[in-house]
């Protein structure tokens, strides 16, 4: 009964880190399409300006747009896989269960406060620009910027919800269970699909 009750808790574990991955997985993939519309709107900007002598302010803001939605929904996706930049000198040598304890004790002291305070801090940011109506400064400008800076409140959001994932993952680590199926997942969702970020 006591190796019953372990086993029966790291299925519905191992369910939401894949349910949490899998979302994660598909708002990286759909937001990496948008820096291929960033490229071709720079395009048509360069070209409409310096060869054609039009401008488009809105067209301009439009970048700024694509730009942040790439990174700031992007960086729970970097986050699930591993990609943000990681001083490494000690930990690439570090055993699967003492690696797993660092992301933890890193998940649990920096990533979750520094998330949860990012979306405490911009909450009523944001909301006083919904509460407006917020549109950009230029006469001619996109009148979205509430949306902008909603993206502010996303990027801790998923950060925080991958950070979960990233947690539940490492308890399975520690307690020996090294072989719970993360890629499937990745897999079904990222066939060659989109872009890389």
């Amino acid at each position: 009964m006591i190796m019953v009750a372990p086993i029966i808790m790291i299925q519905p574990t191992t369910r939401i880190t894949q349910f949490i991955d899998y979302g994660i997985d598909l708002i990286g993939r759909c937001v990496s399409w948008l820096t291929v519309v960033m490229v071709a709107v720079v395009i048509v900007v360069v070209v409409t300006r310096y060869f054609l002598q039009m401008g488009s302010i809105a067209l301009q803001e439009s970048i700024t747009y694509l730009h942040a939605a790439v990174f700031l929904l992007g960086i729970g996706y970097t986050l699930k896989h591993d990609g943000h930049v990681r001083v490494d000198i000690f930990y690439r040598h570090f055993s699967v269960k003492r690696k797993a304890m660092v992301d933890l004790l890193g998940t649990l002291l920096f990533l979750l406060p520094v998330s949860g305070l990012i979306f405490y801090a911009s909450w009523d940011y944001v909301m006083s620009s919904w509460a407006i109506g917020e549109t950009s400064a230029e006469n001619n400008g996109l009148p979205f910027t509430y949306i902008l800076k909603t993206l502010m409140l996303l990027m801790p959001a998923t950060l925080l919800l991958q950070g979960v994932a990233e947690i539940l993952k490492n308890v399975l680590r520690l307690s020996g269970h090294v072989d719970f199926e993360e890629a499937d997942v990745t897999s079904s969702v990222s066939d060659n699909h989109g872009p890389i970020l």
